[in-house]
């Protein structure tokens, strides 16, 4: 509809000129002399048109010329942004591919956009840590080095993979320098948390766990064990030093205090400086919140001199125990243990008994033997001893 509008206007346009110059009867007289030229108006306007199309166009021509070479600077700008981000868009689906020779080949075309240099840099940095071409990796974080935008994304990537690589020193170099910048983010921490675990600085795992667990940032399985982990070491630590490890035991938080692994570590560590006393009030006040096997072996092994109140404390505790878990061999054969070193013969060899029936492991049955072997020995009843020795050394070969 607009077409046939403006066909109509421009035939309208057309009859009116040309009714319009049949009945006009003007002239121009150019006169220069000795010259004179005698033109009619009908003429002359159309002259006129024809030298303005011509001025019009030559204008034209002029302005172009002047403008091609920006133009031409211009396409060949366009043209590097289109090939720059055509090989990021195929660098990225690469590297997500696993195809990393082809990720960095791809981020070499794309960094010679300077737009692109540096998340191209941070895909040839992945792509060749992936290939083990380490020395490669470097150089790509070297060249965005003085990249300030991309100050953060190349360190926290730099941190994941020199922990990826074993290289925790390094990474903590790394994580340090994000802190100075004040980035502490999820992800940072957990690399922290990582590159500081593989250092073994149990410290730091300490408080990086405990600040990812307000985040809820962290499995409470993977959490526990870190935690685990983590108490274990410093209390092996401190091992040489008594008083390193009262400290040690006491700056660890009750509710940790509670956990049956690290209260398992604790009172095999005092045991081995013969603080059987700390021992056994570890082991009693954990055994009153949850059962541990573990626990009772080390009850065993921290068991006072003969005649004390101490090991009779412990004998009472244990037959409390046995009314809740009449079954279990390791705690009958503690109490067995006990009532022998209390030279309580007919408990000892009862309790003793009923832990061989009950054992399953190869460790109990091989100690519970043991223990019956020098029960009867001290009574004097060789050929008993004897018997079961040889069931000690039968189960040690087990």
């Amino acid at each position: 509809m607009r077409l046939f509008i403006r066909l109509l206007i421009l035939f309208a346009l057309a009859v009116g000129l040309a009714v319009g110059a049949r009945f006009n009867p003007g002239n121009v007289v150019l006169f220069y002399p000795p010259y004179r030229i005698d033109l009619s108006l009908n003429f002359f306007l159309f002259l006129m048109l024809v030298l303005f199309v011509v001025i019009y166009l030559v204008i034209r021509t002029i302005v172009a010329t002047q403008k091609m070479p920006r133009k031409v600077a211009a396409y060949r700008q366009s043209k590097r942004e289109r090939d720059g981000n055509k090989a990021l868009r195929e660098s990225l689906k690469a590297l997500f591919e696993g195809r990393f020779g082809h990720a960095e080949k791809a981020a070499l075309r794309a960094i010679e956009l300077p737009e692109n240099s540096g998340v191209a840099s941070l895909i040839g940095a992945r792509a060749a840590h992936h290939m083990s071409q380490f020395e490669r990796r470097d150089s790509w974080f070297a060249s965005i080095e003085d990249d300030i935008p991309h100050k953060t994304a190349r360190l926290v990537s730099m941190t994941e993979l020199l922990v990826d690589e074993h290289k925790a020193e390094q990474a903590l170099e790394a994580v340090k320098e994000l802190n100075a910048s004040g980035t502490r983010h999820i992800q940072v921490l957990r690399w922290a948390l990582k590159a500081n675990q593989q250092a073994k600085k149990w410290p730091e795992v300490l408080k990086l766990v405990r600040t990812l667990d307000k985040h809820h940032a962290l499995h409470p399985a993977l959490s526990n064990r870190l935690r685990e982990l983590a108490y274990e070491d410093l209390l092996k630590d401190h091992g040489h030093d008594v008083e390193s490890i009262r400290r040690v035991w006491y700056e660890i938080p009750a509710n940790d205090r509670k956990n049956r692994f690290v209260a398992f570590t604790a009172a095999k560590t005092f045991n081995a400086r013969g603080l059987h006393e700390d021992a056994r009030a570890i082991v009693e006040k954990t055994l009153a919140e949850e059962w541990d096997d573990r626990l009772m072996r080390v009850y065993r092994d921290a068991s006072a001199a003969e005649g004390s109140a101490a090991l009779l404390s412990q004998i009472d505790h244990c037959e409390r125990w046995t009314e809740q878990r009449p079954t279990d061999p390791e705690l009958a054969l503690t109490l067995g243990t006990l009532c022998l070193k209390q030279k309580l013969w007919g408990k000892a060899q009862r309790h003793m008994e009923q832990a061989l029936s009950d054992a399953i492991e190869s460790r109990t049955v091989r100690e519970a033997n043991l223990k019956l072997a020098q029960l009867h020995e001290a009574l004097g009843q060789t050929e008993e001893a004897a018997q079961h020795y040889r069931q000690c050394a039968i189960a040690t070969l087990l």
